[in-house]
């Protein structure tokens, strides 16, 4: 099955390892962040870079973008949050913390976010939500979080805004995933054994009521997001960094690799560089694509389904635009399923 033809996005790219990528709504422009600092912004179509967001001062860990494209959110190593201006580049407003923002995610009214900054140097790990001021420019915001909680046990390293009003999900070093309630900061339900490893990666269903999650245990799982059960399991042989959910078509993309150390002594299948595509409902693979040159960091589906981008430990943003082949296929037969 020919899934996708590649279009290698840019002869530059980013200098060092990609951390996370992510489409607008309308799925025209496509943000990455790096370990080299610098946020770009691409024209998803053809690859061609529209500008950076320059100003922070170490890894850039994570980026996410509202619903309209107005606003860009980024946190990074420098201990800072950072709010963007997404059509002119301008740095807007910025938190600081005592510790490095791991995760930033906007709720789905994109009135508000919710960031984490991790467990360092005596400081517990927090995760802090913050009201955005939507109205003027976008500089007139509160330095002060609307709701800040530690929470207790393993190191949170993943979160999302659920349906819910003031439920944020949240992955964990240990492996498990939890619901906490925000005004309380009370872990509300957790499921301990969601994975056995690191949770690396959270993505949400469009309707956010079911989510995929990724893990260094080898296992990409899809839970409920009221009841936090597993309903499917996808196993491979390798660490995974990412997944994410195709829109449209019953399909899980999975991606990762062995660690940077380990890879020089494998051969580069061992290394598993692909991502792969896993029938969501049957559970199991249905293709894989190469051309990342190490681990894959960072996937991301475009929200119509037409193509997905991932990111390399390589330094590369690759965009695959899916063939006709692709939305012709009958995953179910000739069932046809309402996503």
């Amino acid at each position: 099955m020919r899934l996708a033809s590649v279009d290698m996005v840019g002869g530059v790219g980013h200098e060092r390892s990609l951390t996370q990528i992510k489409f607008n709504a309308e799925g025209d422009l496509l943000f990455s962040c790096s370990k080299d600092h610098i946020i770009n912004v691409w024209f998803s179509h053809n690859g061609e870079r529209l500008g950076t967001y320059e100003g922070h001062n170490g890894t850039v860990w994570t980026i996410d973008v509202d619903s309209q494209s107005r606003f860009l959110v980024s946190g990074s190593a420098d201990n800072e949050l950072r709010l963007w201006n997404v059509s002119d580049g301008k740095c807007l407003f910025v938190w600081e913390f005592p510790t490095a923002v791991k995760r930033v995610a906007f709720s789905d009214d994109d009135e508000r976010v919710v960031c984490i900054t991790e467990q360092r140097m005596g400081y517990q790990g927090a995760i802090r939500v913050f009201n955005l001021n939507r109205d003027g420019d976008g500089t007139n915001q509160s330095q002060e979080p609307e709701h800040m909680f530690h929470p207790i046990g393993s190191k949170a390293t993943v979160c999302a805004f659920t349906y819910t009003p003031n439920l944020v999900l949240t992955g964990h070093e240990s492996g498990k995933v939890a619901l906490f309630d925000v005004v309380s900061g009370t872990e509300v339900l957790n499921n301990e054994r969601a994975h056995m490893d690191i949770v690396t990666d959270l993505q949400l269903s469009p309707d956010r009521s079911y989510f995929v999650t990724s893990s260094k245990d080898k296992t990409a799982r899809i839970h409920d997001t009221k009841t936090l059960r597993v309903l499917k399991t996808f196993t491979t042989e390798t660490p995974l960094n990412s997944a994410a959910l195709a829109p449209n078509k019953p399909y899980v993309l999975v991606g990762g690799g062995q660690e940077a150390m380990q890879v020089t002594t494998t051969s580069l299948r061992q290394g598993k560089f692909e991502t792969r595509f896993w029938h969501k409902v049957l559970e199991e693979e249905v293709g894989r694509v190469k051309g990342h040159f190490g681990p894959i960091n960072t996937i991301a589906v475009h929200p119509a389904g037409t193509s997905y981008a991932s990111g390399g430990e390589d330094g590369f943003v690759r965009v695959h635009h899916f063939e006709e082949s692709y939305f012709k296929a009958k995953p179910y037969g000739d069932l046809e399923i309402e996503d």
